[in-house]
């Protein structure tokens, strides 16, 4: 069960999302709901840690394993769905990936995945363009820069 629920206040998620970095690069991706690019990750389930659930995430996203480089950030997050309207409280642990081991490079700049019915569309966005793009969290486009030695508490109202 993931931890989600929904009042008529709107709806709490605790997710994890994997920043995965090549090349000046980070691996974005959208789907047919969405047209805004975001993270690979998702929600946490209930009894399961969040560093077990970011490499879930991945094998199901995008059928590699990898490796957890650090966590980066617990992310308070406040916002109104772009799609849906639906307002959030979402907390994030953001974790920087080591994926040495993957094949996503050789896949090229933008691939195609199935996850059961859907597909993920990736693509490695380049840093310096970031600011531009249909991007969230929007805090990444500036934080991606300078990237936190040591776990670091934010918050984020959009």
């Amino acid at each position: 069960m993931d931890i989600t629920f929904k009042t008529e206040n709107g709806r709490f998620n605790y997710r994890v999302c994997a920043i995965i970095l090549h090349g000046g690069k980070i691996l974005a991706m959208h789907d047919d709901r969405s047209p805004y690019f975001y993270l690979p990750g998702g929600r946490v389930a209930l009894h399961e840690r969040a560093e077990d659930a970011v490499l879930r995430e991945l094998r199901e996203e995008l059928g590699i394993e990898a490796k957890i480089d650090r966590p980066l950030w617990l992310n308070q997050s406040f916002f109104t769905e772009d799609v849906s309207g639906e307002k959030y409280h979402e907390l994030c642990i953001y974790f920087l990936m080591d994926i040495s081991g993957a094949d996503l490079v050789a896949r090229g700049e933008t691939f195609a995945q199935q996850e059961g019915r859907r597909t993920h569309r990736f693509q490695w966005l380049p840093l310096e363009r970031l600011r531009e793009e249909y991007f969230y969290p929007v805090f990444l486009k500036e934080a991606v820069f300078h990237l936190p030695e040591k776990f670091t508490l934010r918050t984020e109202t959009e």
